[in-house]
C-alpha cells in the first residue's frame, strides 16, 4: 500500500491528527512554562528590589497590583495544569476549566479600579458571570458524583439464596 493511501484511510489519518495535537500541546506547554517561569522571576525580583529600596508604600494600588500580578500567574499555572492533564488524560476536564475561569473572574473583580462601583452594569455582569460559573461547576461536580455513585456500586444479587446450601459453621466438615 502507497503512504497516499494510508494517509487517505480515516484510521492513518485520525492517528496523525493525534499525534500532531499532541505534539502542538506539548508546545504550548513547553512555551507557556517558559513564560510562567520568567514572570516570575520578574515578578520576584521586582519585588525584592522594591522592598530593598522601599520605594513602595504596600497599602492600597500596589498592593492590588501585587495581588493581579500574583493571581496572574496562578491563571497561567492553571491553564498548564489543564494543558499537562490534557497529555495525561487525552481528555479536556471541564472542571479545571471552570476553575480557572473562576480564577479569572475573581482576578478582575480583585483588580477593579476605582470609580468601577460608579458602572453597574459592570458589577452585575460580573456577578452574573460568577454565579454562571458556580452553577457550571457545581452541575460538573454533582453529576460526576452522581456517576461515580453508579458506577462505584458493587452488583447486587437478586437470587434467593440456595436453601441446600449450608452456612460454613467454621469445623471444616
Amino acid at each position: 500500500m502507497t503512504w497516499q493511501k494510508r494517509l487517505r484511510s480515516d484510521v492513518a489519518y485520525l492517528a496523525l491528527v493525534d499525534r500532531a495535537e499532541r505534539q502542538l500541546a506539548k508546545l504550548l506547554a513547553g512555551g507557556l512554562l517558559l513564560v510562567l517561569v520568567l514572570a516570575a522571576l520578574q515578578l520576584v525580583g521586582v519585588l525584592v528590589l522594591d522592598l530593598v529600596q522601599r520605594r513602595t508604600l504596600w497599602i492600597g494600588e500596589p498592593l492590588i497590583s501585587l495581588l493581579g500580578d500574583l493571581l496572574t500567574l496562578l491563571i497561567g499555572l492553571e491553564v498548564l495544569q489543564n494543558i499537562t492533564s490534557y497529555l495525561r488524560r487525552r481528555v479536556v476536564q471541564i472542571d479545571l476549566v471552570l476553575l480557572t475561569a473562576m480564577t479569572a473572574v475573581g482576578r478582575k473583580v480583585i483588580v477593579l479600579p476605582p470609580g468601577s462601583e460608579n458602572k453597574p452594569l459592570l458589577l452585575v455582569g460580573l456577578g452574573v458571570v460568577v454565579l454562571a460559573l458556580a452553577l457550571a461547576y457545581w452541575l460538573v461536580r454533582h453529576s460526576a458524583r452522581l456517576n461515580m455513585e453508579t458506577s462505584a456500586e458493587p452488583a447486587r444479587s437478586f437470587q434467593a439464596p440456595d436453601p441446600s446450601v449450608r452456612p460454613d459453621d467454621g469445623d471444616g466438615h
